[in-house]
C-alpha cells in the first residue's frame, strides 16, 4: 500500500500553514513550522510571485495532505465528485470525509488522521460488524463504527472514550461503548478544513 514516507513537518512548511498532521505535537513548541514558517529548501525564504495555477496547485496539494492521500487517488475522488450530482468540489470533500481513516479520526481514535489510519490498518474497527482495515474504505449513512472487543481494553482507547471530541452534524458517538455511526452526509459546512475545492476544481477542469 503506497503512502507518504517523508517528513511530515515539511508539509505543513511548504503549504505555509499548519496543517495538523501530528496531532497535538502541532500545539507545542516542538511544532516545526512555528519555528520555521518558510518553505523548506535552499530557496526556501525567497519570495516568489505566485500564478493562478501556482494557486490552484497548492490548494489541491494541501487537500492531499491533510487527506494522506496520493496524486492518483486524489484524481479518482475527483474524477467520482464529478459524477455526482451537486457541486463537484463539495462532492470531493464529502468524498474524503467519508474515508474510515478520517472517520475514526471524527469519533476522536487518533489525535491525527495519520494515527487515526494506522489504527485502522492493524484491524482495530469493525464496520456494521465485519473488520475493515482499509483506510480508503468508504463508509455510508447509517453505518456503525465500532472498536474490536480486543482493543477496547487497550490503554489508549481508554485514553480516548475518556476525552471525547466535539463531533461533527453528521457523526453520532456514544463513547462508553466505543462506537460511532454515520448519521447523513457531511455537508460543507460541517468540514472545517482550511481548502478552497473551487481552486481544485479549476486545476483539473482545465
Amino acid at each position: 500500500m503506497a503512502r507518504y514516507t517523508g517528513a511530515t513537518c515539511r508539509l505543513c512548511r511548504r503549504e505555509g500553514m499548519k496543517l495538523f498532521l501530528k496531532g497535538d505535537r502541532c500545539f507545542t513548541e516542538k511544532c516545526a513550522f512555528a519555528r520555521r514558517s518558510y518553505a523548506p529548501g535552499q530557496h526556501g525564504q525567497s519570495r516568489k510571485k505566485i500564478s493562478n495555477y501556482g494557486t490552484q496547485l497548492r490548494e489541491k496539494q494541501k487537500a492531499r495532505r491533510i487527506y494522506g492521500v496520493l496524486e492518483s487517488q486524489f484524481r479518482t475522488y475527483y474524477e467520482k465528485a464529478d459524477k455526482l450530482r451537486g457541486i463537484t468540489g463539495e462532492n470531493l470533500l464529502m468524498l474524503l470525509e467519508l474515508r474510515l481513516d478520517n472517520v475514526a479520526y471524527r469519533l476522536g481514535y487518533g489525535n491525527s488522521r495519520t494515527e487515526a489510519r494506522q489504527l485502522v490498518t492493524h484491524g482495530h474497527f469493525l464496520v456494521n460488524g465485519k473488520k475493515v482495515d482499509i483506510p480508503s474504505y468508504k463508509v455510508s449513512v447509517n453505518d456503525v463504527i465500532t472498536v474490536c472487543e480486543n482493543s477496547k481494553a487497550k490503554e489508549k482507547f481508554k485514553v480516548f472514550a475518556e476525552n471525547p471530541k466535539t463531533l461533527p452534524k453528521w457523526l453520532q458517538a456514544n463513547p462508553e461503548n466505543f462506537e460511532g455511526k454515520v448519521v447523513a452526509e457531511p455537508a460543507r459546512e460541517d468540514i472545517d478544513v482550511p481548502v478552497n475545492e473551487t481552486l481544485i476544481v479549476e486545476l483539473y477542469s482545465k
